[in-house]
């Protein structure tokens, strides 16, 4: 069934501009639509905060001052940030629509991908991250749900300094097992992030890519948790032998616990 048909924004008409046709993905923070600016007469996503974290006036401050932060950042791998605004207990943001799928799409689809595949997708991934590090900014929440690849190939980041790890460990055991795969020992630790987390994540997201599985896990949260502070991300070639040893090499200094060693 679907369970657009039940939500209550799908169909309406938001701050008198945006016309929301679907829904596309529901996170924790947030529900993503995709939706119409009829004053432009655009296609464009609209992210819509949940409105109980929308009661939280210091949540929504810093979603607000982050999007501006996005809005200022130009770059073609970024998914770019037109408006903000709020409409009653809704507090949105309107965001390039990209039309084709999510890099955990294609991993749940093909599994492991060929190292040149992993290769031209992470590229641009880190195109995008290292313009965000020179403006002043870390994403925090890299992972593939949040690496956008379009049907015309091009690949850009989403979620750019809107989404700060700790704040998406909420209710489900999957949100939350989905979130920590990625997090690196500081952020676990001290709640310490700079730009060397992003370095972390990428070189966990590059492992699942050539390998199709996560280098952690385990039944709980706290097991990944543990394993992210205690045990070193394994080399790639162990899941898939014949892998060239430069990306053992690529995917252990990136994924290095110590942060001055990424």
């Amino acid at each position: 069934m679907d369970t657009t048909l039940q939500d209550p924004l799908v169909g309406q008409l938001l701050d008198s501009r945006y016309r929301i046709e679907g829904r596309i993905a529901v996170g924790g923070m947030a529900t993503v639509y995709r939706a119409v600016d009829t004053r432009l007469d655009r296609v464009l996503a609209l992210k819509v905060m949940h409105p109980a974290l929308a009661a939280d006036a210091s949540f929504v401050d810093r979603f607000i001052r982050e999007a501006k932060s996005v809005a200022r950042l130009s770059h073609p791998n970024v998914v770019g940030v037109f408006d903000q605004g709020t409409d009653g207990s809704y507090v949105y943001l309107a965001m390039e629509y990209i039309a084709g799928c999510t890099l955990r799409d294609v991993l749940r689809e093909r599994g492991a991908l060929q190292p040149r595949a992993a290769l031209d997708i992470l590229e641009p991934v880190l195109a995008a991250l290292g313009a965000a590090h020179r403006a002043g900014f870390v994403h925090r929440d890299m992972k593939p749900e949040n690496v956008l690849i379009g049907d015309d190939g091009r690949v850009k980041v989403a979620d750019f300094g809107l989404v700060r790890a700790v704040d998406t460990v909420t209710n489900t055991t999957g949100t939350v097992l989905g979130t920590v795969s990625y997090l690196a020992p500081e952020q676990i630790e001290h709640g310490t992030s700079d730009t060397r987390v992003d370095v972390y994540a990428c070189g966990v997201v590059l492992y699942e890519m050539l390998t199709g599985a996560k280098p952690h896990s385990g039944d709980s949260p706290a097991q990944v948790l543990y394993q992210h502070l205690n045990e070193d991300v394994p080399p790639p070639s162990a899941a898939v032998p014949g892998l060239a040893p430069e990306l053992d090499g690529l995917v252990a200094h990136a994924t290095a616990r110590t942060p001055d060693a990424r």
